[in-house]
Parts: structure tokens; C-alpha cells; sequence
């Protein structure tokens, strides 16, 4: 959301129901590995969420798409669909989303709080720590003027327990 990594004609905040922001993918690349997995966020059913939706320019689709394909789908863990998405500016439109695959061995599920902390403490992948994904997400939504209580409560658990740990 709050790093595309592609040219975009437009950024808009942007609502899509049915699905919701959740820790629910076990990262074995980016956040974790085999050995000691991670945990990263993915579009997992029930509810709605907030963030934005990107209009990339048609001569630019290809490569973006191609792009989005490389970073999002390292080991498959995402189902790509379209979906309808509520934009700021009150418009209705549809865009690719990347949903979580509820039949990928990844696929974590519903966790409690404390297993989320657990797993998120001391994991690091090829992109970093997983603890700092979840302080750029809680940073990045603050920024956007959204407030995940649950996020936020998150990160604290994870910090003291990393503290316990040091």
C-alpha cells in the first residue's frame, strides 16, 4: 500500500468488502524462513479493509503486472482476482487484488494474539525483520489517518516479548 514499487497515474484511497487485514501467511521468504517462519499480512475473508488502489497507465500494465507477479507470488501463497473496490472520491471500480489462499500450506488461518507475537518476534527473511513489516504497517496506516487498534496491540506484544528475549 504505501510502497507500489511502479509508475501510477493516480493513488486513491480505496474500501474493499468482504475480506480483511490479517496476519494469516506464513512468510518462509521475505519474513521468516523454513526453519523459523514469519508472518505477513494477507486479504483473508470476512469483513472489510482499508488502504489504496493504484490506475497504472495501459503502456505501463505489462511490466507492473509482471512486477507485481515476482514480489507478491514467490511461493504461490495468493489467489489473483479482480474485485470491486470503493474509492475515496466515492467511485466504484475494479481492480486486481491478491487474496489470500485459504488452501496453501501457508495459509496460517486465525491465530490468537499471542501466537501472532510469537511468530512475528525474531523472525527475519530476505527482506528483513518481520517485527519492522509490522511497525512500517502500524507507522504507514497512521500516516493514511487509519487507526488498527488490533495492529497497534500487536506490535506491543511483539516488542515486549522481543524485550523479554534480549
Amino acid at each position: 500500500m504505501w510502497r507500489p514499487g511502479f509508475p501510477f497515474e493516480e493513488r486513491q484511497p480505496a474500501k474493499l468488502y468482504g475480506r480483511r487485514r490479517a496476519f494469516c501467511i506464513y512468510s518462509v521468504h521475505h519474513r521468516g524462513t523454513y526453519e523459523r517462519p514469519g508472518l505477513v499480512l494477507g486479504l483473508a475473508p470476512g469483513g472489510s479493509v482499508r488502504g489504496a488502489a493504484y490506475r497504472v497507465a495501459e503502456k505501463d500494465w505489462a511490466d507492473t503486472y509482471a512486477y507485481l507477479r515476482e514480489r507478491e507470488q514467490p511461493t504461490e501463497t495468493y489467489v489473483e482476482d479482480e474485485a470491486e473496490v470503493r474509492l475515496g472520491d466515492g467511485r466504484r471500480v475494479k481492480t486486481l487484488v491478491f487474496l489470500s489462499d485459504t488452501a496453501h500450506p501457508q495459509w496460517a488461518g486465525v491465530l490468537s494474539f499471542e501466537r501472532q507475537a510469537e511468530l512475528i518476534a525474531g523472525a527475519t527473511g530476505l527482506s528483513g525483520r518481520n517485527v519492522d513489516y509490522l511497525r512500517d504497517l502500524v507507522q504507514h496506516l497512521e500516516a493514511e489517518g487509519i487507526r488498527d487498534g488490533c495492529m497497534e496491540r500487536l506490535l506491543d506484544m511483539v516488542g515486549e516479548r522481543e524485550a523479554a528475549e534480549a
